[in-house]
């Protein structure tokens, strides 16, 4: 087991601000955390997509997964039932990114999801196997949250792994650890919509500013004890812009 714990969070296809935060990444110390949402809304899913897989596969990230790989997965699974809700949260930008610019309105979305499917085989069986929580210490990584109703955090549904908010937020921690997630964002949590430092309130800490938009992405390093460092970047480019 490593002594530290590396974690980024809702990359949300902001590639060069992943890249950027990759690069503080210590293989021989850091135990590499991706807790989700690497996909949709910004330009580079993709290649988003790929480094997460890359990470996964060859330096042993744990790659956890986040509602918007479920939106992607659940696309491909039924195209025509989710395209537009897909196509508004994000989705165009990952189809247009893994085909071209311009595919959402040459094809179908059920022509869509097909050529995804033959071009990327290998990369949704990845997706289709991520993890809905991963634990460290005294630490819980997760996408959205845990159910703080149950006695037993592991007891959580997938949906509220990946989903849960408010009840998550408001809720008291008895679970006995630190629970770090993203999902959220931090401007929201702390009730301004413009502060996108880390929130950190009864032992949870939300790790997602907001990048995709016009916030900034965290990469945060803990320890045994608490918070090593937080890296952070702001997204230089403005906030995503939806064209649909």
């Amino acid at each position: 087991m490593k002594d530290f714990v590396y974690a980024i969070s809702d990359i949300h296809g902001e590639y060069d601000l992943f890249k950027a935060l990759v690069q503080y990444y210590d293989e021989s110390m850091h135990q590499l955390v991706l807790i989700g949402d690497l996909n949709d809304r910004g330009p580079k899913t993709k290649e988003s997509f790929l480094l997460g897989k890359e990470l996964s596969e060859t330096y042993g990230a744990v790659y956890l997964r986040g509602n918007h790989e479920e939106y992607f997965l659940q696309f491909l699974n039924k195209p025509e039932d989710w395209f537009t809700s897909y196509v508004r949260n994000g989705g165009k930008e990952t189809m247009e990114s893994l085909l071209h610019k311009g595919a959402t309105e040459e094809y179908s979305p059920t022509e869509i999801a097909m050529m995804i499917r033959s071009r990327y085989k290998e990369l949704i069986e990845f997706l289709m196997q991520l993890p809905l929580y991963f634990e460290w210490k005294d630490y819980i990584f997760v996408h959205a949250g845990v159910d703080l109703t149950k006695k037993d955090w592991h007891e959580t549904s997938a949906h509220d792994f990946i989903w849960i908010r408010e009840a998550f937020h408001q809720g008291k921690n008895q679970t006995g650890k630190k629970i770090v997630f993203g999902h959220t964002i931090t401007p929201m949590l702390h009730g301004d919509m413009e502060t996108t430092d880390l929130w950190l309130s009864d032992n949870k800490i939300g790790i997602d500013g907001g990048a995709v938009f016009g916030g900034s992405v965290h990469g945060v390093i803990f320890d045994q004890k608490g918070i090593v460092q937080d890296i952070e970047y702001q997204n230089l480019n403005g906030p995503w812009q939806p064209d649909f």
